[in-house]
């Protein structure tokens, strides 16, 4: 029997949400009775996702549909502004917008891709936390950060902007679990494995080559294969059930298919 959860009458907003992690996750929540919110830049795919999430919806209640930058302020105050307009409140935000920024340290640009990393994705997590926490103490509600198993190995020749970026969620995290605990806000991250997501295509591969990647990881983890979306979206549900995890705030969650444990080499 499958574990069931009941998010009705909850507001999630997830960043990130117009493909992979993102969209698995808002479709889970909203198959779970959520209102949700789905945001990121291609109209397109948000239209896609936000259509799903109302055919999954118990109700078929209607995914909001904001489309942003979240490295750009004025749009992650729209998101949220926009959100509380139509739905009244924020019961769930999860910080899952990022991208696979690359560089090595010796690059012409280096410091321009470290920047955008920290930009994308550690401080657009800040900046929606920073906004979001009125509102999640008036619900009680909680914050999920999507980190990476990248912020606890060290990293491969051109990986430190998406690792360090990675590993600052991690230390944010327990901070605000901290300092969020007194308005009874709960906060933790969520470390991913190798997922079979679009993130591979940051390295411009023909799609059959990234499927044998996939295969070729997989085959070294202890579960036999590299995780999907869905797997990654359930442990969010998880954390974000008050009463499932309602005893769990400041962890940092690995969800890597045993990599860490088997100190899986991507080389």
């Amino acid at each position: 029997m499958s574990l069931k959860y009941d998010f009705t009458g909850k507001v999630a907003l997830i960043t990130g949400s117009s493909s992979g992690i993102g969209a698995a996750t808002a479709q889970l929540f909203a198959k779970s009775g959520a209102n949700v919110v789905v945001t990121g830049r291609n109209a397109d795919a948000v239209a896609k996702v936000a259509k799903q999430c109302s055919v999954v919806s118990p109700k078929q209640l209607p995914a909001l549909e904001v489309v942003g930058d979240l490295t750009n302020d004025e749009d992650c105050n729209r998101l949220i502004e926009t959100t509380v307009q139509t739905f009244g409140k924020i019961d769930i935000l999860v910080n899952n917008a990022g991208a696979g920024i690359m560089a090595p340290i010796d690059a012409t640009d280096y410091m321009e891709k470290f920047s955008l990393a920290l930009k994308t994705n550690l401080n657009s997590v800040v900046y929606m936390t920073h906004k979001c926490v009125p509102y999640l103490a008036k619900t009680r509600g909680n914050i999920i950060n999507i980190s990476s198993i990248a912020s606890k190995k060290s990293g491969s020749t051109g990986s430190s902007p998406y690792c360090m970026s990675k590993a600052g969620i991690n230390m944010f995290t327990k901070c605000m679990a901290a300092e969020l605990g007194p308005k009874r806000i709960r906060v933790n991250a969520i470390l991913p494995g190798a997922v079979d997501t679009n993130f591979m295509t940051i390295f411009d591969l023909p799609k059959d080559l990234i499927g044998q990647i996939y295969s070729n990881i997989g085959q070294k983890y202890p579960v036999g294969r590299v995780g999907q979306s869905q797997d990654i979206a359930y442990t969010v549900a998880y954390l974000a059930s008050d009463s499932e995890a309602g005893f769990i705030t400041g962890s940092i969650v690995v969800a890597d298919g045993g990599d860490i444990v088997a100190n899986v080499s991507y080389e």
